[in-house]
């Protein structure tokens, strides 16, 4: 390939001179919008609405509840303050958690361990 030859394809391959690039530059920039709607309703949306939802669920958490705590003990609630929660896992037998540990509440018809 020889060096005229090289310049001829440089040139052809510039954008014209009547354009100034601003159309790229647009695309460009609709491309990142887009691709952050997309990041926004796939992962950031839906894990604030977990995030609210469990802290709901943490709020509402009262004595006499069942619950499952994250490792997958069910317990009774016999005690809570601001940061921790005391479970009722046998006769004689209260363990405490941190009320973060508390994976969900079991429902009244719903069985200890099914």
């Amino acid at each position: 390939m020889s060096i005229a030859h090289a310049a001829d394809m440089a040139y052809a391959a510039a954008p014209s001179p009547g354009t100034s690039g601003s159309g790229s530059a647009m695309v460009q920039i609709l491309f990142l919008a887009a691709l952050f709607a997309i990041f926004y309703f796939l992962l950031i949306r839906p894990q604030q609405r977990q995030r609210r939802q469990r802290e709901v669920m943490l709020s509402a958490v009262k004595r006499g509840d069942k619950v499952v705590t994250t490792g997958g003990l069910y317990g009774t609630v016999v005690g809570l303050s601001e940061h921790s929660v005391v479970l009722k896992v046998a006769d004689q037998v209260k363990l405490e958690f941190e009320r973060s540990a508390i994976g969900r509440i079991v429902a009244q018809g719903e069985k200890e361990g099914a």
